[in-house]
């Protein structure tokens, strides 16, 4: 059985009793940092064995999976932080093993995206998560689509990219209602909410750390009734 774990995105004490067990009864577990799980397996004197599975990896990792799975063993697949498989390795491995027949349990746990939507004060009822932008090749062309785009959009941001970001916000996507949430769950927790303008101002030149959700507004569309008809003004 393959067990798809999440674990805290900052604070240990968000681990899951569930989670915890699981990592203790399973024969293996691959995650995408080995450094980063021993610290959290020892925290709970979890003495489970480590492999890693990350993006550099995961091609020659799967095969091996499937093998041991096919053969009886239970492995639970972990991340650095958070749910695998959103904007992590893990969808290629839950593939393969379902194509095999092999069933595969979510044991569910924090994700930096919903925790930071449920206290932006902003309407997540419908959502688009975009994960990380491109850096370079399709940035501009994908922000593009984003200003039309009715629903929050959720994003995940190096924290070094955090004011470029921005700028490419208000130059492409416009003036929208922005909230930025820094280190969720940790000592240094921050909230960070204004327009676009406005955030630009508070954090010129300021060096960010840790990882960074931002949540952007969404386009709306006005619409003007003329007699019978209705017009559609595309100002934001």
């Amino acid at each position: 059985m393959l067990y798809i774990v999440g674990t805290p995105i900052g604070n240990l004490e968000d681990m899951t009793l569930r989670a915890i067990r699981i990592l203790k009864e399973v024969d293996y577990i691959f995650s995408e940092d080995t450094r980063v799980t021993k610290k959290l397996l020892t925290y709970f004197k979890i003495e489970t064995v480590v492999y890693r599975y990350d993006e550099y990896s995961k091609m020659e990792q799967i095969p091996t999976m499937i093998n041991l799975l096919k053969n009886g063993k239970s492995i639970a697949l972990t991340t650095d932080a958070g749910m695998p498989c959103i904007s992590d390795p893990g969808f290629e491995i839950v593939d393969a093993a379902l194509n095999e027949g092999i069933k595969v349990v979510p044991i569910p746990g924090p994700s930096a995206m919903t925790t930071a939507a449920s206290i932006a004060g902003m309407n997540t009822s419908r959502i688009a998560f975009e994960g990380f932008l491109p850096k370079k090749k399709g940035r501009q062309t994908l922000l593009k689509e984003l200003a039309t785009e009715e629903r929050t959009i959720i994003l995940f941001e190096s924290p070094h990219r955090v004011e470029r970001t921005l700028n490419d916000i208000k130059e492409y996507i416009g003036e929208r209602q922005v909230v930025i949430a820094r280190e969720i769950t940790k000592i240094y927790e921050e909230i960070i909410r204004g327009n676009t303008s406005e955030l630009l101002d508070k954090i010129k030149g300021r060096e960010f750390k840790g990882e960074v959700v931002m949540l952007i507004s969404g386009y709306i569309k006005i619409r003007e009734k003329r007699g019978n008809k209705y017009s559609v003004n595309d100002e934001d």
